[in-house]
Order: C-alpha cells, then sequence, then structure tokens
C-alpha cells in the first residue's frame, strides 16, 4: 500500500500543533511546580508557627512560675511581661507574629518583633481578630493545639493555637504567618517561564504563519504562471519567489522546460519531415501508375497504324486524367478543408438520396441498399459535406460487401449526440490497418487511393465530431450476413434548428 501523501502546508500546521501541545504541557509543568512550591512554602511557614506557639508556651512557662492572679487591664504590669514573653519567643521566628489570649479578657499579649515596617508593631490585626478568637477557643476547648489555614488569591494565612499550662487560667497562645504566593522566587520563576513560553510560542507562531502565507502566494503565483501555457504547449518561463528553496525549484522546471522545448521542436520537425515523406510517396505512387498506363497506351498508339486501336488508347488517357483529376480534388479538399455552412437539414432525406446515387454500382456488385427510418427532427448540418462523406462511405461498403449482400445506412439521436451509420457484411477491416485506417493514402484495395476515409474524417472534425470503425450490430438472422462485416460511424454533436429549440 502506498504511503499517504500530504502536503508541506499540512506538515507545517502539524508542526504549529505540536508547539501549541509542547506549550501547554509545560504551562501545566510550571503551574504544576510553582504550586508545589508553593505548598512546600505554606509547610515550612506552619512548621515554624507551630514551633513559635510552643516556644511561647515554653517561655510562658518558665517566666510564670512565680505569677500569681491573672490581666486585668491594659495598665496591669503583668500584661507588660507577657508582651516581654511574647516577644522574646518570636524574635528568632522571622514574619510571625502573636500573642497570649484569655478566655476572659481577650488579648493579653501581642508581639510581632520582626515586623519590617518604620517601627515596631503593637496593635492586634484587626482583620483576624475573629480568626484569632476562634483558634483560641478551639485550642482551650480541646486542650491541644490547633491550626487553621485561609487562602486568598494572593496570599494564605497560617494560624496556630496552643493552650498554656500556668497561673493564668483559660489562657492560650497564638501564632500567625503570612505567605505571599505572589512574590517570592517560585512566583519569579513562574512569571519568567510564562513569559519566555509566551514570547516563543507567539514568535514561533507569527514565524510558522507568515512561512505559510509566503508558501502560499509563491506556489499560487507558480500555478498561475504554469497555467498561462503558450499555444504551441511550450511551458511558461517562470520567474524567481524569493524563497531559496522554491528558487531551486523553479530554476529546475524552467531548465526541463527548456529542453521539453527543443525536444518538442525536434519531434514536430521530424513527425513533419515524416508526414510530408508519407504524402510525397503516396502521391508519387497514386500518379506513377496513370502515367504508366497513359505513356504504354500511347507508345502502342504511335507504334500501330489500327486507327481503333489509338481510339481506345485515347479513351484510356481520358480515363487516367480524370483518375489524376479525382486524386487532385481530393488531395485539396485534405489540404484546404471549407468549414461548415450548418443549416436546417432533412436527414432521412439526405440519406435516401445519398442511397439512390449509388444504386447503379450497388446493383452492379449485387448487393442492396437498405436505409433506415430516421428521427424526423431537423439537426442543423452542411448537407453538402454530410452527403460526401456518406458518398465515401457508401461506395467503400458497396466495395467490400459480397454478392448478395446488404449495406444498412442509418441515422438516430442518442442524447445529445447524432450517430449516422453505415454497415456491410463484408470480410471486415484488416487488423493490420485499424490504427491507421483514416490516415491518407492507407488503403487495403489496390486500386484505393486511401483518401476517402480520410475525407470524411476532416468533414466529422469539421462538424465537432469524429468517425470511428464501429463493431457491427447483431444479426437479425444466422443466414444474413456470410461475414463479420465493419460498421463506420459519424459521431456528431447534435444541434437543434433555432425552429425546433422556440
Amino acid at each position: 500500500m502506498a504511503p499517504r501523501l500530504r502536503s508541506l502546508r499540512a506538515h507545517l500546521l502539524a508542526l504549529w500543533i505540536l508547539l501549541l501541545a509542547s506549550a501547554a504541557a509545560t504551562a501545566y509543568l510550571l503551574t504544576e511546580f510553582y504550586t508545589q512550591s508553593a505548598a512546600v512554602q505554606v509547610a515550612q511557614t506552619e512548621l515554624q508557627v507551630a514551633r513559635a506557639c510552643r516556644e511561647i508556651g515554653d517561655r510562658f512557662a518558665f517566666f510564670g512560675a512565680d505569677w500569681t492572679g491573672s490581666v486585668t487591664g491594659p495598665d496591669d504590669p503583668l500584661k507588660g511581661q507577657l508582651t516581654d514573653v511574647v516577644v522574646t519567643a518570636l524574635a528568632v521566628h522571622p514574619g510571625v507574629e502573636g500573642g497570649i489570649w484569655t478566655a476572659a479578657g481577650g488579648s493579653a499579649a501581642y508581639a510581632f518583633p520582626t515586623y519590617e515596617g518604620t517601627g515596631p508593631k503593637s496593635d492586634l490585626p484587626a482583620a483576624e481578630i475573629d480568626t484569632i478568637r476562634r483558634i483560641n477557643a478551639e485550642a482551650l476547648s480541646a486542650e491541644r493545639p490547633v491550626a487553621t489555614r485561609r487562602v486568598s488569591r494572593t496570599q494564605t494565612l497560617v494560624v496556630q493555637g496552643c493552650p498554656l499550662r500556668g497561673p493564668i487560667q483559660g489562657a492560650t497562645a497564638w501564632t500567625m504567618a503570612r505567605i505571599h504566593t505572589d512574590q517570592g522566587r517560585a512566583y519569579g520563576q513562574l512569571l519568567a517561564g510564562f513569559g519566555f513560553l509566551a514570547a516563543t510560542v507567539l514568535g514561533s507562531a507569527l514565524l510558522l504563519g507568515r512561512l505559510l502565507v509566503l508558501l502560499g502566494r509563491r506556489i499560487a503565483r507558480l500555478e498561475g504562471q504554469l497555467g498561462r501555457a503558450s499555444e504551441e504547449g511550450d511551458l511558461p518561463h517562470l520567474g524567481p519567489t524569493g524563497l531559496r528553496e522554491l528558487d531551486r525549484l523553479v530554476e529546475a522546471l524552467n531548465a526541463a522546460g527548456t529542453r521539453l522545448t527543443a525536444a518538442r521542436h525536434r519531434a514536430a520537425e521530424a513527425e513533419r519531415l515524416a508526414a510530408l515523406g508519407q504524402l510525397a510517396a503516396g502521391i508519387a505512387h497514386e500518379i506513377r501508375n496513370p502515367l504508366a498506363a497513359i505513356r504504354l497506351k500511347a507508345e502502342n498508339a504511335l507504334a500501330s497504324a489500327d486507327p481503333a486501336r489509338g481510339r481506345a488508347a485515347l479513351d484510356l488517357v481520358l480515363d487516367q486524367v480524370a483518375r489524376l483529376d479525382r486524386l487532385l480534388r481530393d488531395l485539396l479538399s485534405l489540404t484546404q478543408p471549407r468549414r461548415p455552412i450548418l443549416a436546417p437539414t432533412d436527414l432521412g432525406r439526405v440519406l435516401r438520396n445519398c442511397a439512390h446515387l449509388q444504386d447503379d454500382l450497388a446493383r452492379a456488385q449485387g448487393v442492396a441498399i437498405a436505409v433506415a427510418e430516421v428521427t424526423p427532427e431537423r439537426p442543423l448540418l452542411d448537407a453538402v459535406q454530410i452527403r460526401r462523406a456518406l458518398d465515401n462511405l457508401l461506395l467503400n461498403a458497396i466495395q467490400h460487401s459480397p454478392p448478395g449482400g446488404r449495406v444498412r445506412l442509418s441515422g438516430e439521436r442518442e442524447g445529445d449526440r447524432l450517430r449516422i451509420r453505415v454497415t456491410d457484411e463484408g470480410p471486415g477491416v484488416q487488423v493490420s490497418l485499424r490504427n491507421r485506417l483514416f490516415e491518407p493514402f492507407v488503403t487495403g484495395r489496390p486500386d484505393g487511393t486511401g483518401l476517402g476515409l480520410a475525407i470524411v474524417r476532416e468533414i466529422a472534425r469539421g462538424h465537432g465530431g469524429q468517425v470511428r470503425l464501429a463493431a457491427p450490430p447483431p444479426r437479425e438472422t444466422d443466414t444474413e450476413a456470410p461475414g463479420p462485416g465493419a460498421t463506420f460511424e459519424l459521431d456528431l454533436p447534435w444541434t437543434a434548428s433555432p425552429s425546433l429549440v422556440s
């Protein structure tokens, strides 16, 4: 099975699709890598927040061993000490803020020692108070550390609550940190990767698109130039396209066209000389025989004193001169064909007239001519030329029919074609002559000129049709025809007369 062929445009389009698929896969991998990096960052932050919360608990247990009572207000000296505990615990945890929370009084201490602002941050973050309250309540109720995570488009908030054991009842520690997902190294790498990917995909798409457009235009131009071939059939000279690979193909086509033109000219010259030689040989052969007969009779008449013999010689000379005249008229018909003059034609009448004209010759040969009924429509034909073609075909059929045979003449419309057939019951056409049957001077009879069928061919071509040797029709009875016979068919375009069309 032959491999399936694809165009260059299809290959480039497939390459573009593969490029898009590769870009989509790369974008997916970049996104997954960034997601995994952000997840790792969040996990690390959760560990740091948990350590910071434990660190506050440890510091609180150490420094609060001798404390008694509870925090009563913002000016309570114990609150300041609690703040010192938180500051000390969170100083080694960058980005983590936290404090101590009591069930009765709320926030007892708050600190963000690693805050990167212009000064120390001492205000509890108002936006996260509800989250802080809830996480501390859960930690106190569960009596174990509790963590929560709140994710937004640009950041992830991690909050941890830890129950405290010591002199202050209902106290918990909390820590909190923010991870900005639109910042940091991973986010920068993601943006850089997407930027590079977008640039390469867009650049490749533009480059492939430009290449497709250029190839399409250049190939269309070449197709247009190749479609404007000369009347002689020569390939046109193609201009450069501006693309190196196509220009190499154009140069090869131009060189091949030059060689093809030279070869065609040589072949045409050889064919013309061969045809001229064949025509000259045929004419010489046809003229030499009558001239030889004329010369022989003239010499015999001059050598004999018998007036009757001289008279017979003159009669033969006149017959041979008439033969030469017919030969010259047939040659003129081939070399100077007359344009058909179309007119509404009664086809049945033409066929009957042709049969009547050949009646005497047919009776002398013992042959009958049968004319079939034809369509009453009147096609546009040149009746004079059609009669001449049929005369040649009828004469040929009568001369090849055996005594007692029949020649059939018919004409019928088949769709948009008119087919006129002449059928004989002779031995048929020799196989060696069939391929050259309608060429000048090709004949199977020693006394024939071989121009009759050639004239029929030119008349058919003048009408826009053709003549061919067709298979004989089936016999009506087993004893009807002694030989296979031959059928010549004029195949002409059907053109109805204007009166019938209207």
